[in-house]
This record gives C-alpha cells, structure tokens and sequence, in this order.
C-alpha cells in the first residue's frame, strides 16, 4: 500500500498563526502573511498584539516576534 504524502492538519479555526492571513497593524487591511511583531502586556482592555505583512515588516524594519532575541 502506497504511503500518503500529506501530512496531517490540526483540528480547529484557522488562525493569523496557521493561516499567515490576517490584519496588518501597521498598514490597518488584512494582508497574507501577516507574523506577530509585537506583544505588549497591559491591564484593562485592548489588544497587546500587533501583527505586520512582509511589506510593512520590510518598510518598517519590524522583527517578527518568534525571531527577536
């Protein structure tokens, strides 16, 4: 019996994370391949997590967070 060549996908909604589409902060649209910049820790309400798509991350000079240091 031959092999599948596909591998498995996680169950559940897609996410900026799985999908790489979602809303860029910096140009404020939804782009493809959109990465986590930034993460602020704050109390209260709001979002403390800013994604950015590859232009914007290249115009800007933003580090995707996984990447950072």
């Amino acid at each position: 019996m031959a092999e599948s060549t596909q591998t498995a996908s996680d169950d559940g909604p897609p996410t900026a994370a799985k999908t790489g589409y979602g809303y860029c902060h910096w140009h404020q649209a939804y782009a493809r391949g959109v990465r986590l910049v930034q993460v602020l820790e704050q109390s209260g309400n709001g979002n403390g997590s800013y994604f950015a798509c590859r232009p914007c991350r290249e115009a800007y000079g933003l580090v995707p967070f996984a990447d950072q240091p």
